[in-house]
């Protein structure tokens, strides 16, 4: 089995055997190649996952709203640390293997998931 993540971007989004579905049209992208740094990615949404369930349950037992931005602030931080982990993954292997076979909507599908990714 291919081992591979899915990319943020608009529309159904299929990379193997998984898709997530946002808003926008029907994409499906294949790749000839491997991602180096799937792992490193599932452990850290695997740990922002974690952090996140930690938090519902400050809220539900009612902690210092204080406390609970702050630990909000840290899994954002961490959201943003494996976004700069796909991008530049995705980078050193879908652009490349995009630009040899002179895929062009490669570079477009990216510029627009960066830009929904920063808002």
């Amino acid at each position: 089995m291919h081992d591979d993540y899915t990319h943020k971007k608009a529309g159904n989004h299929t990379h193997d055997n998984v898709s997530e579905v946002t808003s926008g049209q029907d994409h499906q992208h294949r790749h000839s190649h491997a991602h180096t740094q799937t792992k490193a990615v599932l452990n850290r949404l695997s740990r922002a996952i974690g952090h996140l369930e930690a938090i519902r349950r400050m809220v539900e037992n009612g902690r210092d709203c204080s406390e609970v931005l702050i630990q909000l602030a840290a899994v954002k931080a961490a959201i943003n640390s494996t976004g700069r982990v796909i991008v530049k993954d995705h980078l050193e292997h879908c652009i490349v293997d995009a630009i040899e076979r002179n895929d062009h909507t490669a570079l477009d599908d990216l510029n627009r998931a960066i830009e929904q990714f920063i808002k």
